[in-house]
This record gives structure tokens, sequence and C-alpha cells, in this order.
């Protein structure tokens, strides 16, 4: 259940045997069923959460009860409401799992105590928080600056994975699109193909 974890780390910084265990130590294994939540809004976002097997959505709910997805998290992903995990404040987001899966969960205290005992964590840690920042800009971008049409197709050819494994509803919530919208872009893009 941790080679998952492991190899991400491994790709990211060079880590011994040693604090391979150690940081084994800090986490817990949580299972979900397809459906049920890691965190619901208005809870406090006790962990953070990689992905060892499965897929979730973090998503918010608006006023009138329309889900809006944040992000979807496949294996070798993190994932959490992340201003509710590091200040301790009741979350905006809620996360629930695609498939069934499985997590490793590590809680603020002993994310706290591994950055401190194993320092190459903090720069792994640094990494991921670089790369976050630059997708979510890119994010905004496309959001914002592309056609339906276009950010589809752009979603389609940075993760085939997640056009494949997650429901086109889900996509288009996502995307910000409706759902006939983003079937009228794969009919129209599968004709072209044919």
């Amino acid at each position: 259940m941790f080679d998952v974890l492991l190899s991400h780390i491994e790709n990211k910084v060079d880590i011994t045997d040693e604090q391979k265990s150690r940081i084994q130590s800090f986490f817990t294994l949580k299972k979900l069923r397809r459906k049920q939540y890691l965190l619901q809004e208005g809870d406090i976002c006790k962990s953070l959460s990689f992905v060892s097997r499965g897929l979730l959505k973090s998503f918010f709910l608006d006023e009138k009860g329309n889900e809006h997805i944040n992000m979807f998290a496949f294996e070798g992903w993190w994932i959490s409401d992340f201003n509710s995990f590091i200040n301790q404040e009741k979350s905006v987001l809620n996360i629930d799992a695609i498939e069934e899966t499985e997590v490793l969960m590590i809680t603020l205290e002993n994310y706290e105590k591994m950055l401190l005992e194993i320092p190459v964590m903090d720069r792994y840690f640094r990494i991921l928080y670089q790369n976050s920042l630059v997708t979510k800009d890119y994010r905004l971008i496309v959001s914002n600056g592309y056609t339906a049409e276009e950010k589809y197709l752009q979603l389609a050819r940075k993760n085939p994975e997640m056009i494949k494994r997650v429901p086109h509803s889900l996509i288009a919530s996502y995307l910000g699109l409706a759902p006939e919208t983003v079937s009228r872009i794969r009919k129209k893009n599968s004709l072209n193909n044919t």
C-alpha cells in the first residue's frame, strides 16, 4: 500500500531505506467505498491524504445545491481542503470517492513532525506546492480564456486518463460546462477522428 507513495516521493527527491520506513510510520490507511465522503463541508480537514488506489473528487456546492468540482485525485495524487488542514478551520470543500479508494492519511501534527525529522520531505512538499501553483494558474487561464471545445480538448490531451475514468457529467462540472455541451463536443470530435 505504500509502494505508490514511496515511488512518488522518490520521483521528486532521494530518500534512504531508513527514511522510507520512518515516512510510513506517520501515515494511516483508510478505505472508502464508492460515493463515501473523506471530508464534508463544515468539518475540519484533519488529514492530508495521498491516493494509493482509486479516484476521489473535491467539490463545493453553490447556494442552489449545484456541484462544482475543484479537482480529481487519482493514484499518486494528494488531496485535502488545504486551508482547512493548515489553519484547522471549517472546510468549504467536500471530498468523496468516485471509485473504491484507499488513501494514506497524515495528520497535521505528524506532517509537521515528519518535515522536522526528515528534512528532505520539506523539499518534496515544496516541489509539490510549486507544481500545484503552476497547475492552478494554468487552469485559471484555460477556464477564463478558452472556448468550451478548447477546454475539453486541452483536458483530453493533458489528462487522457481522466477522460477514460471520470463520468462525463463530472468532467462537465470540472470544466464549468453543461453536460450536453461536453456530449456535443465529444460527438463532434469522435466524428472528426474517424
